[in-house]
């Protein structure tokens, strides 16, 4: 018979295991980590313009924040763990650019009202299938070629701060940039890890970032946490504002970020992710969250690259833990939306934006390396690239969706066989 083990060596063999979950999982709960600080220090920025634009209360600009926060973060977490792939999602952030100056003509309970409509069409299209029709339909040396196109400036931005007039800018990107070789040597998984608390100390040391301080006219005192409280608008619905920001909303929403965030899970080795339930259920969180300021939410791009890649777990299975990590981190942070807003303007930018193009090198390389693996497809992957990576926009659309266009015009095209000369 045998004896059954003591409760001290069980209580061992439970704080082994569970040291080694928190020692397997920390670069996918980093990883999470630093896709919001990269949302949260470039993306609020246009809701915050769009907002002041709009002569929007206080009140009003934190509960468009904390929508978005908690929505993106009830998304991330639910479908992450419901499908066990890292789904990481996002504010429509081309939708941000638009309302700049959408907002400065509509009044705002009209814009909600345009929101409901835009994200009650991005619904339809999701729950009839008819999106993942069309993301069947493109090759994936163009998904990946897209998605290299997207990052690509980002990967350029590290090296831009070293003309950067901002004080220490240089030096701070050049010892990060050093200090992640080194970790990268050492060790691929944690690397990223250890140069964002590299460059946290540095500007902790050298002053580099801003002081918790919050000016209210000639009065100063320090930053300080609160709860925010979501404000309901009831919306209302005219045909301008549904023309002027509904529809732009909802094409924006789909080619702009559904698209590329499709087609990173693709680039990943995701290529079976539930597409139409992706974009449906991020598409009815939209609707319901609308009338508390959000004007979409959708799959992300850009920061599911981070989560989505080797950075965030060497096995691919267990990389959904990013998506669960940065779908909390979103609502802990939404909840004191009206406080942090100003707090993750502290960090300098050559920190966020150092730490950001190399957290993404590695997905660069995996989208270049896919858009060029069929030699058929070599030369539209290509111009996808290019097209992309230009950062134009002509008629309201945006690069990604240009290049994916031009892309696939360019393959429909070229891979018709010629015809010999006789």
């Amino acid at each position: 018979m045998k004896t059954p083990p003591s409760p001290a060596v069980d209580a061992n063999v439970r704080s082994t295991h569970f040291s080694y979950l928190i020692k397997d999982y920390f670069p996918a709960v980093v990883a999470g980590m630093i896709a919001v600080l990269i949302s949260y220090a470039g993306p609020m920025l246009l809701m915050l313009q769009a907002a002041q634009a709009a002569h929007l209360s206080d009140a009003l600009s934190s509960s468009w924040l904390w929508a978005v926060s908690v929505g993106s973060g009830l998304c991330g977490v639910g479908l992450s763990y419901r499908y066990k792939i890292p789904v990481i999602c996002a504010w429509n952030t081309p939708g941000a650019a638009l309302l700049v100056t959408g907002l400065m003509t509509v009044p705002y309970q009209e814009a909600i009202g345009a929101y409901v409509v835009a994200a009650a069409l991005a619904f339809i299209i999701g729950i009839t299938g008819a999106f993942q029709k069309i993301m069947s339909a493109i090759p994936k040396s163009l998904c990946a070629a897209m998605l290299a196109g997207i990052l690509f400036r980002f990967g350029v931005d590290i090296f831009a701060n070293a003309r950067s007039e901002v004080s220490g800018a240089p030096i701070l990107t050049a010892t990060l940039f050093l200090a992640y070789l080194l970790f990268k040597r050492r060790s691929t998984r944690y690397a990223i890890v250890l140069t964002l608390l590299t460059g946290i100390l540095l500007s902790i040391l050298f002053g580099w970032g801003n002081p918790p301080i919050i000016h209210l006219g000639n009065e100063t005192r320090l930053w300080s946490l609160a709860l925010t409280t979501p404000v309901w608008t009831t919306p209302q619905f005219s045909f301008n504002a549904i023309i002027s920001l509904g529809l732009p909303l909802a094409l924006l929403c789909l080619t702009g970020q559904q698209v590329p965030g499709i087609a990173v899970l693709r680039a990943a080795g995701f290529e079976k992710a539930p597409v139409s339930q992706l974009i449906s259920i991020t598409s009815i969180t939209s609707l319901l969250l609308a009338p508390f300021g959000s004007h979409g939410i959708n799959l992300a791009a850009i920061t599911a690259a981070i989560c989505t890649g080797p950075e965030a777990h060497h096995q691919i299975q267990k990389r959904w833990i990013a998506g669960i990590a940065c779908g909390i981190f979103y609502i802990l942070i939404g909840c004191f939306a009206g406080s942090l807003k100003s707090l993750f303007l502290l960090l300098p930018h050559a920190l966020v934006t150092t730490i950001a193009g190399l957290a993404l090198l590695g997905a660069i390389q995996n989208g270049l390396s896919n858009a060029m693996e069929n030699p058929t497809e070599r030369e539209p992957a290509l111009i996808t690239f290019i097209v992309t990576a230009s950062n134009i926009t002509v008629m309201g659309l945006g690069a990604a969706c240009w290049g994916i266009i031009l892309g696939i015009l360019s393959y429909l095209l070229l891979r018709q066989p010629r015809k010999q000369a006789s």
